[in-house]
Parts: structure tokens; sequence; C-alpha cells
């Protein structure tokens, strides 16, 4: 595989760094990361199979969730969506689906981020699909602009070695910029600064169940940090480096690591024993993140703002394209404790061309079990199973 140069001398430090962490880590306790809880060894049928209802604990229901009540049960939270105006058909009907399946019973506001000025017509329309309020927020041309420190022939050469290896979107700049701001970018914005929790939003997707519960009050009150629905492997030619980097930082900064990591799901070489290879290390799961319940605090913190910063001036988000779900789920997997991470299994979702689809008579529209309505060749991208054996179905 061709690397552009500059960034060929990573990969050349990539096992001597990730022998040194492992060492680290797992030479002094060896059960570290492993703590006892409802894993799955062989995920011999989809849990989804199984019937589903809501998570366990104390769950707010839509009851004082009116739009003006200023006395709501509502917490410091918002609907996200990184969208261009000419979107607008397809974030409708996103929109659409998770006010149908949650939101007219919770009302949160939606919050709405384009690097251009949002349309009288997009607002217009979007505010009509929902009764809570929508804000329409500029992107500052700070946080879009290519960095200086950026060669853009060096971008071109890596851009066209991508394309040849059939990396989707590799040859777009703006695809680069979008996957480093929503690396370490949107939650910099001075819209988000009084929020706590945000649920992202993409155009044309679809959510298949109804939810009686405020999920981001489950999420305060539980203590999680993340959720999630869908779990891939990412395509190991478009992030050749990340791994040595990261590998790099936390030689770097070993005070980051928590001792509840998921460094097992990071690093398996089991089930897709090339990818890891072609990825020096890193077994390429991750949270795929057009779905992602996150509190934004976790983003705020010293561990991944100095992360964001040393992967930002490596120039992986141009070179190569690393996307913001590899980049947010090696974060939340060596910077969090791994029980933090919630997999929302009741939330039936999908973004072509995956699934999740709950055994759950609140579902309609979406087959139970069902990973993708794609050929079957992409069966082999879920890499729930390994998440279900080194971390569990919580």
């Amino acid at each position: 595989m061709a690397f552009p140069k500059p960034m060929r001398a990573l990969a050349a430090l990539s096992v001597l760094l990730f022998v040194f962490l492992l060492y680290q880590i797992y030479g002094s306790s060896p059960s570290l990361g492993r703590p006892e809880g409802n894993k799955l060894d062989e995920m011999t049928k989809d849990p989804n199979l199984e019937l589903t209802g809501e998570p366990e604990g104390q769950l707010w229901r839509p009851d004082d969730y009116a739009p003006d009540n200023p006395n709501s049960p509502r917490i410091n939270a918002t609907l996200l969506s990184l969208v261009r105006n000419n979107e607008i058909e397809g974030m409708i009907q996103s929109m659409r689906d998770l006010e149908r399946t949650w939101n007219s019973k919770f009302n949160y506001p939606w919050t709405f981020f384009n690097d251009v000025p949002f349309t009288e017509d997009f607002k217009r329309r979007t505010q009509a699909e929902t009764k809570a309020k929508c804000h329409y927020e500029l992107i500052p041309k700070d946080h879009w602009a290519v960095p200086s420190w950026i060669n853009l022939d060096l971008f071109q050469e890596s851009a066209q070695i991508l394309k040849e290896q059939e990396i989707q979107y590799a040859n777009l700049m703006s695809y680069h910029q979008m996957c480093r701001w929503n690396s370490g970018m949107f939650y910099k914005h001075p819209a988000l600064a009084t929020t706590r929790y945000y649920w992202r939003v993409e155009p044309k997707v679809h959510f298949f169940c109804s939810v009686d519960y405020d999920i981001f009050r489950y999420m305060a009150d539980n203590n999680k940090t993340y959720g999630f629905t869908i779990n891939l492997y990412d395509a190991p030619q478009s992030i050749p480096t990340l791994w040595p980097e990261t590998m790099k930082f936390l030689a770097a900064h070993p005070e980051y690591l928590h001792e509840n990591n998921a460094m097992d799901w990071l690093t398996d070489a089991a089930r897709r024993p090339e990818h890891n290879q072609k990825a020096n290390g890193y077994s390429t799961c991750h949270f795929w993140s057009n779905f992602e319940i996150a509190d934004l605090d976790v983003w705020r913190g010293r561990a991944y703002e100095d992360y964001f910063n040393h992967l930002d001036r490596a120039g992986g988000f141009f070179y190569e394209r690393w996307g913001d779900a590899p980049v947010h789920s090696i974060a939340l997997g060596l910077f969090e404790d791994k029980s933090k991470i919630h997999w929302f299994r009741d939330i039936g979702y999908q973004h072509i061309p995956y699934f999740n689809c709950p055994n759950s008579p609140k579902c309609k529209g979406c087959a139970t079990g069902r990973f993708t309505d794609g050929e079957n060749f992409l069966l082999k991208e879920d890499c729930r199973p390994n998440w279900f054996k080194y971390v569990g179905l919580d």
C-alpha cells in the first residue's frame, strides 16, 4: 500500500509503541478493563431477536413536557444536526420520524449547523415539523477552514491514493472538513456553551420505535456518557496511521488511560485480522456516529482535547480520511469508563445500509434482527459481537 512520504515513518513506530503500551496496561494488571457483566463470548444469534424492553432504572415519562412549560423536567440538551440547505427533504424525513417516535412527547430543541447561512425556506419548513424551538447556527470560519499547517499539494496526492483504493469521499475537501469539525470543533460552538447532552441526527435516517421516556434524563440519571445503536468496522485503508498516532499520544500521556477501558475491543485481531494488520494494530471497530447521544463534557475534557489537538497537528484528517466515528470511538475506548457507554437496543434506527431493529411491539417498519438490507458481504461489517464479548450488552 502506498502512503504519502511524510506519513510512512509513523507506521514503522507503531509496533514498538503498541508493545510498550500493552506492557503498561496488562503487565501489572492482567485483568484490567474486564469487569464481570452481561457479556457474550460468541454471538450465535442477534440479541435483537430477543424481546426488547426499556432500560432498567427510573425513567422520566412524557408528563409536563409542553414546549412552553418553563418548569419542564427537560435538561440542557438538544437534537443536533450538521446539514446543508439542499438537504432539506432528507432532514424533514429524519425530523418526522424522530418527532413521531420520541420528540413530540418531550419537545427538546433542535440545533442546526451549517457553514453557510440557512435559507428562510429551510428555517420555515423545519420549524413546521416540530413544536419545539429550532436554532439555526452558522459555523465560524476558523472552525471550518483547512488548518494553516496542512500542505494542499500533499492533500491532493493523498486524496488520489485514497481514491484509487476506492475510499469513499476521499477526494472531497468538504468531507475532510466535516470529519474534522465533527471530531473536535462542533462542541466549541458558542450555541452549545450551556448545553450538556446532544442527540446527533442526520438527513435521510429512519427511526422505527416509539420511545416513551426522556433519553437525556436516562443518560444523566444513570451516569451514561455515550449512547450508540450501530457498531461497525471501518475501512483500514482510510486510517493507516490513526492508531500509530494514538499510541504515540498515549506513550506521552499514559495518565489519560482509564482503568476500565475498552482496549480489547479496539485491538481485537481475531475476527478481522486483516483489518488489524492494515490499520497497524487497530481493529477499526467504531460506533457509527451518525447516531450518537452523548455528554458534551466528554469532548470538553482535557484528555480528549489534548488527543484531538495531537491528531489535528498530525494531519490525518486531510492526508488520510480520519472520520469522527473512529476518533470518537478510540477516545471513548481509551479515556472513558466503558460501563458508561450504552447500547440503545430499544431505539430502532437506520442509516443506509445498516439497521438496529429491536424485537418490540413498539416498533414498526423494521424487520426484527435486521442488520442490513444490502448485499450479504456487508454482514461481516458488524462489530457488535466484539463489543458484546469484551464489554457486554448493557
